[in-house]
C-alpha cells in the first residue's frame, strides 16, 4: 500500500470558480478565457481550451470577491509561470498550476 503523499503547500488554497482572462508569454494582445480552480497567495490552479507548456510564462487578473479578503472585492493583477499541466479527460480542457511570481493590486473602477 503506497504512503500518503505528503502535503507541500505552505498557503492556503480557496476553491473559486470565476472567469479569469489569461496572456500567454507576456503577451497581452492575446487573452484567453479560462476558468478558476483555485487560488492561494503563491499559485493559482486554472482550466485552459488550449495546449500550453511547463515553464511558459503567464498574466492574468482576477477579482478577489469579499468571501476571500474579508473586505471589499480587489482586482489583482499577476505575473508567474506554469509549473503543472493535469488533463482533465473528457470535458478537453487542461488543468494548469501555475506559481505566482508578482502580483499588484489594481485601484477601484
Amino acid at each position: 500500500m503506497p504512503e500518503a503523499q505528503q502535503e507541500k503547500r505552505a498557503a492556503r488554497r480557496f476553491a473559486l470558480r470565476i472567469p479569469v482572462s489569461v496572456a500567454r508569454n507576456g503577451n497581452s494582445n492575446f487573452n484567453e478565457s479560462a476558468q478558476i480552480r483555485d487560488v492561494s497567495a503563491r499559485g493559482i490552479c486554472l482550466y485552459l481550451d488550449s495546449p500550453i507548456e511547463n515553464g511558459c510564462p503567464l498574466g492574468f487578473t482576477l477579482t478577489l470577491p469579499p468571501e476571500i479578503t474579508l473586505t471589499e472585492s480587489i482586482r489583482v493583477q499577476c505575473k508567474g509561470r506554469v509549473v503543472r499541466i493535469d488533463d482533465v479527460g473528457t470535458s478537453g480542457k487542461m488543468a494548469v498550476a501555475a506559481v505566482i511570481e508578482e502580483y499588484e493590486f489594481l485601484p477601484e473602477s
